[in-house]
């Protein structure tokens, strides 16, 4: 066996889990705002029990209404919300998963508008400075003693209600800044209070609340504690500290540890990038490990089965926690006992489907950009099709190989035509940046995938109106994309200037001192590539600051990259004129001008697209348009469409 740490039993408390995967909690938006878990949250952890994960912990579980950091948190705060996590315990256990809910209250790190009169709460009033940051912070109440000790008892109860579930056990959300992690970190708890103070003062809430649910719901009730080893943040917590803790909740008799890093103020480690080394936290939990002898979980970029068995071997934890990557293939541990590790949808650290949501009220629930079947499990299928048709596909993007694999597993005999000589479209591109190069993952997967359901690929092939009524297809699919966009300003057609998938693809070789106009994400990564390799850049871009269409998470990292590379940055500045070695531009009402340099390169946005699609409207029978092609947006709406055509064709 390749794997026989990672596929091996182990016990938590009095539960024997079948093997050492584990999907960790995230927070869905699955729940009804009552709190209630709805079908589509029963089907989504019933997919993941199905697909062969031996411990799912249950999503951030409020256990106050005041307590929620997300609109639709599922509770356990009143008896209500007990049946469907009773449908979601009976449904996983037919499969051998365990289930544990997270008990959770957010404390600070809530809104009125998603908790309600009464929120935000703190040990301390210090308002969290990431909410206070996107201009939705507000200053916390400080909770009264008797307080802290009616939430120990909302925690106690919850856990009964779980129980009464038929739930295995219970996780205590200690991590990440919320209420539990707020007072037992120096950082944000400077109460005087019994539960404030010092260590032992800072760590009396999180005790007893272990001792108020080994008192109500017995022994053999399990219980998994979640915090951060270090929480990355001046003032914060560290590993040292982090070690003593863990003894402490082990005395306290927590029957296992789930360890993770980080807080609100420090979330560009709490939500890890493309970028973040895979396995990061493991030599942290490591070092918690030494300290106990009781389970420890780790969670962290952990997207690799040679890297999870190393880390289960050499000691370093005893089980692993896949959090983005359960979401992109939750059948990882099917896949991972069947040999079949090519056949694993590979997380690629994106955050347009899982967190984009958390702060957007128009998106509202988690998602996924590589498995666009997320959280449609039981209404969204790829079923056999009922009548094989022929199937064009013009494109060889992520959205065409989408669809093209999808379509040939139901059965329909499916062409894809790329004019280039590769695959991969724009993620072929986007992956050339050294902290990109994960992007080539799920190109793989989609080529892999369509190789073994017959998918012909035709490469250097462009599809033309004379080429489609010749193959004369029941269904052509147009995912040709978008091309660089070139407005209309006097001299941005000299053909010295460069376009930035140009510098990424090697077809030109820029200068010494670069001018990039446009700072958008093309624009600021392309910079980067540049400047990673000797060059001295500079953007321009009449945005206020560059980047602004990234994720915030994966612009912190590239903003320091940015810094630590000396890139020069003009923001406000509209280009008004393109000259042979630089722009005139307008900032601030004058126009000023900078020139000196050896290279011009054009990052100025994108266009659809679409030669095809009123040249043969009406001459097919069946017609569609994805991504790009039918208008520019983010790669996960591109992937979503391509599921959703191949599943209706």
């Amino acid at each position: 066996m390749k794997f026989p740490t990672l596929l091996s039993p182990i016990r938590i408390g009095s539960m024997e889990v079948k093997n050492r995967f584990v999907v960790p909690p995230m927070g869905t938006n699955y729940a009804t705002e009552q709190g209630i878990p709805t079908q589509q949250f029963i089907d989504y952890y019933t997919a993941r029990a199905k697909g062969g994960f031996g411990l799912i912990i249950g999503e951030v579980t409020a256990v106050s209404p005041i307590g929620r950091a997300i609109w639709n948190e599922p509770g356990l705060w009143c008896d209500e919300q007990i049946d469907g996590w009773r449908k979601v315990a009976e449904n996983c256990h037919k499969y051998g998963a365990k289930v544990v809910p997270q008990l959770h209250h957010a404390g600070r790190q809530t809104t009125v508008d998603i908790a309600g009169p009464g929120a935000p709460v703190a040990p301390t009033p210090i308002m969290d400075p990431l909410l206070e940051r996107f201009g939705i912070g507000e200053m916390p109440r400080e909770l009264k003693t008797e307080e802290v000790w009616e939430i120990v008892g909302q925690f106690r109860d919850a856990a009964v209600r779980a129980q009464e579930a038929g739930l295995d056990g219970v996780e205590i959300h200690g991590a990440h800044g919320y209420l539990v992690a707020e007072f037992m970190s120096a950082y944000s708890n400077k109460r005087i209070d019994e539960f404030g103070g010092d260590f032992e003062g800072r760590m009396k809430f999180p005790v007893e609340i272990v001792k108020a649910i080994k008192k109500a719901c017995g022994n053999g009730f399990n219980l998994i504690f979640r915090f951060s080893a270090d929480e990355r943040i001046y003032g914060g917590r560290t590993i040292e500290e982090s070690k003593v803790v863990a003894r402490i909740l082990e005395d306290a008799g927590v029957h296992a540890l789930h360890i993770t890093n980080s807080v609100y103020g420090s979330y560009e480690w709490l939500w890890a990038t493309e970028a973040t080394p895979a396995g990061y936290i493991a030599q942290q939990s490591e070092q918690i490990k030494k300290s106990v002898k009781i389970p420890c979980i780790v969670v962290g970029r952990l997207n690799n089965a040679y890297l999870m068995e190393d880390i289960l071997s050499t000691g370093q934890a005893d089980l692993v926690a896949l959090g983005r990557e359960s979401l992109a293939e939750p059948e990882w541990p099917n896949k991972v006992a069947g040999d079949a590790l090519e056949d694993i949808a590979p997380c690629i650290a994106c955050h347009q489907g899982c967190a984009a949501y958390i702060f957007n009220k128009e998106i509202r629930k988690c998602s996924c950009l590589v498995n666009p079947f997320c959280g449609k499990e039981e209404t969204m299928k790829i079923a056999a099709a009922k009548k094989s048709k022929k199937v064009m596909i013009a494109g060889g993007g992520p959205g065409g190989l989408e669809a093209a694999w999808i379509a040939a597993k139901r059965g329909h005999k499916v062409t894809l035509y790329e004019k280039q000589n590769i695959l991969g479209g724009a993620f072929r591109i986007a992956a050339i940046p050294s902290a990109k190069t994960i992007l080539t993952s799920p190109i793989k997967y989609y080529i892999i995938q369509g190789r073994k359901f017959g998918v012909e690929y035709k490469l250097n092939t462009e599809v033309t109106a004379e080429l489609i009524a010749k193959e004369r297809p029941d269904v052509v699919i147009l995912a040709t994309g978008g091309v660089p966009l070139i407005p209309e300003i006097p001299g941005i057609d000299n053909p010295k200037f460069i376009k930035a998938n140009d510098v990424l693809e090697g077809k030109a070789i820029p200068g010494y001192k670069v001018l990039v106009v446009g700072g958008g994400l093309i624009g600021a990564e392309t910079a980067d590539f540049m400047a990673e390799h000797s060059r001295k850049v500079s953007i321009i871009e009449m945005q206020p600051d560059i980047a602004l269409d990234m994720h915030d998470v994966h612009r912190i990292h590239l903003l320091k990259r940015l810094k630590e590379f000396e890139v020069d940055r003009i923001t406000s500045a509209r280009v008004v004129e393109f000259l042979d070695d630089g722009v005139v531009y307008e900032k601030d009402g004058k126009k000023e001008k900078i020139t000196g340099f050896d290279s011009i390169v054009l990052a100025m946005g994108t266009a659809s697209h679409n030669p095809l699609e009123a040249k043969i409207n009406g001459k097919v029978p069946e017609l569609y348009v994805i991504g790009d092609a039918a208008s520019v947006r983010q790669a996960i709406d591109a992937i979503a469409e391509a599921a959703e055509v191949a599943c209706s064709i």
